[in-house]
Order: C-alpha cells, then structure tokens, then sequence
C-alpha cells in the first residue's frame, strides 16, 4: 500500500483530474490531451462527482490549467527544435510530458523537480502502470525547505552550460517575493538560450469584480489546505524583476492572449478565469528573439 502521507497534494491531483475532465466532456478539438495523469492519480470511479469536478462551476479553471499546459508545452517543442537539450520542472506534481511525448521528451533531458515523499510516489504509481522511467526522465526530489533545488538538479545530471527550459507553473503564488527573486536570478544565470516560463498571480486590484470573488475563494481554500498564497505581482513588477534578476529578454503574456490562442472560435464559451498569467524570460537573444514575437506578448 503507498503511504498516505507521501501521496501528492490535492493542488497537483486536481489539476491532473481537471487535464482529464477537458478530455471527457468538452467538445473537440481538445486543447491538451492528459488522461494519463486521472491514471497516475488514481481518485477511484466516482471522481467526476467531486465538488470541485463540476463542469459547469469549474470550467474556467478546467480551461485555465489546460491552457497553461498547451502554453508551456508548445514552447518546449520550439525550443527543442531551436536546441534547448534539458527541460526542467519546478513542482513537477502529476506532470506526464515524459511519458505522453516521447517524440519530444526522448530528444531532451527531463528533470522533475519536487517533493521527496509525492515524488516517491509517482515512481511506484508509475511502475504499477506498467509505465517505469524511460532513460530520459531524471527525478529530482528535494525538500525545499531544508535543501537547494539547484544543488540537487546538477547532481542529477543537469548540465549548467547547456540550454535549457524551465517551467515554474502554479507555484510562485505560494512562494514569497524574496524566494522568488532568488529563484529569477539562480535560473537567469543558465546558459544563453535558455528559457523560463513562470506563472505568477495578479494583485486583486487588477481583476473585475467576479474575477477578484473567484481568486479570493480560491486563496481561502489554498489557505486552509495549510499551503496559503504569499505574494502577487503586477505584470510590470514580474517584468521589472526578470529584469533585475539578470535576464536578457523578459516578455509578460496575459490570459487573454492564451485565451485567444486556444479558445477562440469555441461554440462551448469556454474561457479562462483571469488572474494566473505568464512570465516568459530568456538568458540570451537567439531564443528570446522568438520569444517576443509571441502574439500579444507585451516587453
């Protein structure tokens, strides 16, 4: 039996379930494609009956989480192809690039990033599936209170002097803006070509009336799961701390660009729910030039 305090928390599971539920009632053409992670989290037969599965009250979020996937998805495989090597993934949770894309993945070196216990757990999670660990895929397990992820990503094989890209998704909100400055400037100082793609949460000043509701519920859930919101950023001051932080090229894509990128044209409505947006920011011109040319990026 997996020992329940090593299973991943309810943020990674949900979002893993919310990746599914797209697949099982939103029409097509599916935005991102992920049953595999409803097999890695293992919820049991009734999980579509969840409170926090209801299509009709969660579809923004649903839309939400598969839009950020699609996003950080789709500029691996530009980035791939321009010839990042190494990808890298801050709280890795569920995540199943390595196993979904493996025309993609087995071309790079994957490192997920996170927990010890929850890591634990997906690697048997993934054995009893038959799946393994492919050659490409390197877990990283670190306690990030106690120990440097940098530290541990070298000693995994990661290599300082080659491209790379960082995805950091949903995880800023719950750091403070000390700790993510130290992660911009630690990740700024990769090798040239190397880029990272980061959400962070707008202040609530920034958000209509409905939006500011949904993200103020969504924080008092956050908080009483034990794992509170610590900070939020302006896209200026995200952009001005990139900056700071030693990065060559820093570009700010909002919601409504992702939005309009994967949602246009929809007869269902579904819509993202504003609040989470994108930092993309490169240590060098070659990709970050590719990377301004994002459709209604902003610099």
């Amino acid at each position: 039996m997996r020992p329940e305090v090593a299973a991943p928390d309810s943020t990674a599971v949900r979002t893993a379930l919310w990746r599914a539920l797209h697949v099982a009632v939103d029409p097509p053409p599916h935005v991102f494609a992920d049953e595999l992670g409803l097999r890695l989290a293992d919820p049991g037969e009734d999980w579509r009956h969840r409170g926090d599965m209801d299509p009709a009250t969660a579809g923004r979020y649903r839309a939400g989480m598969v839009a950020r996937a699609r996003f950080v998805e789709d500029l691996v495989t530009e980035r791939a192809a321009r010839g990042a090597g190494q990808y890298v993934i801050l709280g890795a949770g569920l995540d199943t690039f390595a196993q979904r894309r493996p025309e993609i993945a087995s071309r790079l070196r994957v490192f997920e990033v996170d927990q010890p216990g929850p890591q634990a757990w997906k690697r048997a999670r993934l054995a009893e599936l038959g799946l393994g660990v492919p050659d490409w895929l390197h877990f990283v397990p670190v306690d990030f209170e106690t120990a440097s992820w940098w530290e541990r990503l070298t000693a995994a094989g990661f290599t300082p002097d080659e491209p790379a890209v960082v995805a950091s998704t949903g995880v800023s909100m719950y750091l403070t803006k000390e700790a993510n400055a130290a992660t911009l400037h630690r990740i700024a100082g990769f090798a040239p070509g190397s880029t990272l793609a980061m959400t962070f949460m707008l202040p609530d000043e920034w958000l209509d009336e409905g939006e500011r509701a949904r993200h103020r519920a969504t924080a008092s859930r956050a908080k009483a799961a034990g794992t509170p919101f610590l900070s939020s950023f302006s896209p200026a001051e995200m952009l001005a701390m990139a900056r700071e932080a030693g990065f060559r090229d820093v570009v700010h894509v909002p919601g409504a660009e992702l939005d309009e990128r994967y949602f246009a044209g929809r007869a269902d409505g579904l819509r993202i729910v504003r609040g989470e947006e994108f930092l993309v920011a490169t240590t060098g011109t070659t990709v970050g030039a590719a990377a301004r040319g994002t459709p209604a990026a902003s610099s």
